[in-house]
């Protein structure tokens, strides 16, 4: 018998970016089809009651990824938004599963939820030490309050919630709309586009100086999986590579890889955002054996890859 025999799994926005890298890991470990419950949102909306008691209704194990996420310039367009339809999936998932009995649960915060000015590397014990970066802070306090849930929840009801802090995502399958996506995938469709469009410049936002450590997509899923078969305690963990790079340098090395010759133009009235994330990640080692394998320059090549070839 292994941890997933005859398990039934929900895993919300399993159809999304992160959750379709979490699907193939999962069939890697012989979990069948059946097996896997994953509504879409347009089919099921987790921000109503019903649909969430229905979703949880005969599982064993939740994953909840579902969230509603996006760059700077979306946190600062959609903040209620972000904090409303957050807080309400997250606390109503962790409560329908409460009710049916749910042997375990899997939540996913966000590194967003830490303060502006925490000390580098974030550990997480500095998590309540501060108020989150102005333009995160509706998201991020919307996820940090589903932690809370989790361990009064396990203290009052024995209940098996674990709560898992992710840094920056990325890798092939991201999303590079504009209008809500992340540094590096509108990094790389810049670039991209300005080489296939042969632009003489490229605008980037800020002043380069903020810096941010960055996690390969299937390397988070597999922390996801080695958590949920492996981790069950109140105390939340950090997923990440444990290092650092700035936005500039980032820039440089997107530039270098897309084959962009042009200029970089900083536009230094577009806010940088937390000045810097970077995580202490020896407890996931610790506790469920996870160390991030991917270098970031060969999962920048990946990805850069992987989206070229959808434009094609």
């Amino acid at each position: 018998m292994t941890f997933w025999d005859n398990k039934q799994i929900l895993l919300t926005g399993g159809a999304g970016f992160l959750g379709s890298h979490i699907v193939e890991q999962l069939q890697q470990r012989d979990v069948r089809k059946e097996q896997l419950y994953i509504p879409r949102s347009r089919d099921l909306d987790l921000r109503r009651w019903e649909n969430c008691v229905t979703a949880v209704k005969d599982k064993d194990i939740i994953i909840h990824l579902a969230a509603k996420v996006g760059g700077i310039g979306f946190n600062q367009k959609y903040p209620g938004e972000l904090f409303y339809d957050n807080a309400i999936m997250g606390i109503q998932i962790i409560e329908a599963a409460r009710q049916e009995g749910v042997e375990k649960c899997v939540i996913l915060g966000t590194v967003c939820a830490y303060p502006k000015f925490t000390p580098v590397p974030f550990s997480e014990d500095e998590l309540w030490n501060g108020y989150p970066e102005e333009t995160n802070a509706p998201y991020g306090i919307a996820k940090k309050a589903l932690l809370v849930q989790a361990q009064a929840y396990r203290q009052q009801y024995g209940f098996n919630a674990i709560y898992l802090l992710p840094v920056n995502l990325y890798g092939p399958r991201d999303n590079f709309n504009p209008e809500s996506s992340h540094v590096i995938p509108a990094l790389i469709k810049k670039f991209v586009d300005a080489v296939r469009e042969k632009k003489p410049s490229v605008d980037v936002w800020g002043t380069g100086a903020a810096s941010r450590e960055f996690l390969y997509v299937e390397d988070a899923a597999r922390a996801i999986i080695l958590a949920t078969e492996r981790y069950n305690k109140p105390d939340p963990i950090n997923l990440g590579a444990g290092k650092e790079i700035s936005i500039r340098d980032l820039v440089t090395i997107i530039k270098k890889q897309t084959g962009f010759t042009g200029e970089v133009h900083w536009d230094t009235t577009k806010p940088d955002g937390q000045p810097r994330r970077c995580l202490v990640t020896s407890r996931a080692e610790k506790e469920f054996g996870f160390i991030a394998k991917v270098p970031f320059d060969e999962g920048l090549k990946r990805t850069i890859t992987w989206y070229i070839n959808q434009k094609r």
